[in-house]
């Protein structure tokens, strides 16, 4: 692995016009934006494997996480990253506390999700991305792992989320944690179970989360057309791949209509908490994101919305090989930073 990620490293130090020659020989543009030279040859390479949707869910798992390990960057090294559990409905759930070593004081804290359509992905998959915002943001980030389909289907993974995040407000001392300062994030599946968990609070009357980060976020599993179209052939995340995630995440049609699946759906998205919507310009989930986005604004919520037009779904696990990538995740932890410590 350190040998294939070393070569994977030096090829995306190659010159940009060498890099878009290997990957087809000119720039890939789809609805106006230009995808980066690096992401683009990624995206070329990942056509020439297998798809995920050709293997069974354990195997997808580890294709894809050694895939990601390829990309991603290493943790950061002034964070300290503690193995721990938090209780779930199904039992006690993985999870990993990251705070800055020299942190002397209860933070500002966010519990994160990570990616994966519910099917795939676990805490390596968001490790160094939950190191940089735990360094960049000065923050408590708890990690916390959910039960993935189709061993156990919808809605065991929001039920996780819902019993993770009250926990996390209940117990926030003993991870150095400010309660009532504690936000809710994660990418992808992750964004997708923050958006509904930050609306099931304000349904059920719990902790209001500080803020809610929502990056490439899935809000609405009927989605057809715009970017599901215009993007549904690019790497990683297809539109085939998503529709493989839906078909082991969700058992009934009714299902997709849920508001803990699809929370776009909702009537009413007032009184939510502050609002960080990140997408990528090359990824199915494009427009969703954006109107969630949209939506959030329009019933008065406070929203910082950034689309990052060059870059692919998942960028936040290539911060080792992207520099556009490295790039946004640091601004990604700005933001985060600035929603958290804004009350301080």
């Amino acid at each position: 692995m350190n040998l294939q990620r070393l070569i994977v490293r030096s090829l995306m130090k190659l010159p940009e016009g060498l890099l878009l020659r290997m990957a087809g020989g000119k720039p890939l543009s789809i609805d106006g934006r230009v995808m980066d030279p690096r992401v683009q040859l990624l995206a070329a390479q990942g056509t020439k494997e297998p798809s995920i949707t050709t293997l069974d869910p354990v195997a997808a798992r580890a294709a894809t996480s050694q895939g990601f390990a390829l990309l991603d960057d290493a943790p950061r090294a002034n964070v300290a990253i503690d193995e721990t559990t938090v209780p779930g409905p199904g039992g006690a759930l993985p999870a990993r506390l990251y705070r800055p070593r020299h942190a002397t004081r209860p933070l500002p804290g966010l519990v994160y999700f990570h990616m994966g359509g519910c099917v795939i992905g676990d805490l390596e998959t968001c490790n160094t991305f939950c190191s940089i915002l735990a360094d960049s943001a000065h923050c408590a980030v708890l990690s916390v792992d959910y039960r993935l389909a189709p061993e156990h289907k919808f809605p065991a993974a929001v039920d996780d989320a819902l019993a993770a995040f009250e926990w996390a407000e209940e117990n926030a001392a003993s991870f150095g944690m400010e309660a009532g300062r504690i936000g809710v994030g994660g990418d992808s599946a992750g964004g997708y179970l923050a958006a509904v968990v930050a609306q099931r609070m304000k349904a059920e009357g719990g902790p209001a989360p500080a803020c809610q980060l929502l990056i490439y976020p899935v809000t609405d599993m009927e989605a057809e057309g715009g970017s599901m179209e215009s993007c549904g052939e690019v790497y990683p995340l297809t539109a085939d791949i998503m529709q493989w995630f839906i078909d082991r995440y969700i058992d009934s049609p009714a299902d997709k209509k849920d508001l803990r699946a699809s929370p776009l759906k909702a009537d009413d998205l007032s009184g939510l908490p502050p609002a960080i919507v990140v997408t990528a310009g090359f990824d199915p989930l494009r427009d969703q994101g954006a109107e969630y986005a949209d939506r959030l604004k329009a019933a008065g919520v406070p929203v910082t919305y950034r689309c990052y037009d060059s870059l692919a779904h998942a960028f936040t696990a290539m911060s080792g090989t992207i520099p556009a990538a490295k790039r946004a995740c640091e601004e990604i932890a700005a933001d985060v930073k600035a929603a958290l410590h804004a009350s301080a």
